[in-house]
């Protein structure tokens, strides 16, 4: 099992979007997927659950991220034996150790979007676990047992979901923050990989990247140093690897201007810049297992490259994968013609995601 991040210091990056798609495809070609929403903004949530089930399963629990152990008392063990065999929020199955109370000792079931395709959704209330990473930052150097448990909370559960689910993949969404919360998240996964926009923003966003991981590891091998080994168990045993960057909504020219990715001249400008910030500006040891040919090429080469439209705010709408939309019988009757008229482009999204996803395994296969 791998647990992978997708992260960028800018928004609207497409981040979301490659995530959902990603996992769905992952699960079509047989692989077991859970994706957990860690972006309080909870987009993926929102590409994954209709509105109405989302505001369920946050009112319902509503009482538990005011008070956990209060309202756990208030409502008694049967009331909450049921409320808690329901699927819950991410923040909800982190909000015992914000409080400083036992572990769950059952987990909520994930979201079964299909058999082989399960979710964690988000909650805009992060930042209160947030806060607390912060709040118990410094008492990991010294070893405290609540501090790492609290640091490493969201990695164990995904271990313990995977545990009992057999998941092959983890995937994380993130927010575009460069705050402790994402450290802790991408300083303790397996992998990450950046999605881009051709553009001057992305480069910066790399260089931020690439500093922020450089301080983050010496942290945390400063941590390693001083705890104990049982101590150190509670981590991966590798820091966090890279496995390559994304191109979105980049504009397609296929006229000839010495680009083997058919971009428009101005998009080409800044992408080529991309490989070369990333050599200059994340450290060797992040990326040493990679070949040079995946450092310079974007995973999947130009397969999701060029702009998607408005499909994404469809799939966002309808909760599918862009291939599967022509073919839903929901389909709203002003939506209809425009698309059906454009089936052919949606269901070639697949092989497109397809190819991209082939190159990610290759990618993933680099870490073992």
């Amino acid at each position: 099992m791998k647990i992978i991040s997708l992260f960028n210091n800018k928004g609207g990056v497409g981040k979301t979007t490659l995530a959902y798609h990603l996992s769905h495809c992952l699960s079509e070609m047989g692989r077991k997927v859970l994706m957990i929403d860690l972006d309080p903004q909870c987009n993926l949530t929102i590409c994954g659950l209709e509105d109405e089930a989302i505001q369920k399963i946050w009112a319902e629990e509503d009482p538990f991220i005011d008070d956990f152990q209060a309202s756990k008392d208030r409502v008694g063990v049967v009331t909450f034996e049921d409320i808690n065999s329901r699927s819950r929020t991410i923040h909800y199955l982190l909000k015992s150790t914000e409080e400083g109370a036992g572990d769950l000792e059952t987990l909520p079931p994930p979201v079964v979007i299909t058999e082989s395709l399960h979710l964690i959704p988000g909650r805009l209330s992060m930042h209160m676990f947030e806060d607390k990473i912060a709040e118990r930052w410094n008492g990991i150097y010294r070893g405290d047992p609540l501090a790492i448990r609290t640091v490493t909370k969201i990695r164990s559960l995904a271990e313990e979901y995977s545990k009992q689910n057999n998941y092959d993949f983890i995937i994380m969404d993130t927010s575009p923050s460069l705050g402790i919360l994402n450290k802790v998240i991408i300083s303790t996964v397996d992998g990450f990989l950046i999605p881009c926009l051709p553009d001057m923003f992305s480069l910066y966003g790399i260089r931020n990247i690439g500093d922020y991981l450089t301080r983050w590891k010496r942290e945390f091998d400063t941590i390693y140093s001083l705890i104990s080994n049982e101590k150190r168990a509670n981590f991966p045993s590798n820091f966090v690897r890279f496995l390559g960057f994304t191109i979105y909504n980049a504009k397609k020219y296929t006229n000839g201007n010495g680009s083997n990715w058919d971009l428009a001249q101005a998009h080409y400008d800044y992408a080529i810049k991309i490989p070369v910030t990333i050599e200059e500006h994340i450290q060797k040891d992040v990326r040493e297992h990679l070949t040079g040919e995946m450092l310079k090429n974007p995973i999947g080469k130009t397969s999701i490259m060029h702009s998607h439209n408005t499909f994404p705010n469809v799939t966002q709408k309808y909760k599918q994968p862009m291939w599967n939309i022509p073919n839903l019988m929901t389909l709203e009757p002003d939506d209809i013609s425009t698309i059906r008229g454009n089936r052919n482009q949606y269901e070639a999204t697949k092989d497109k995601y397809i190819s991209f996803t082939i190159d990610f395994l290759e990618r993933i296969n680099t870490l073992d």
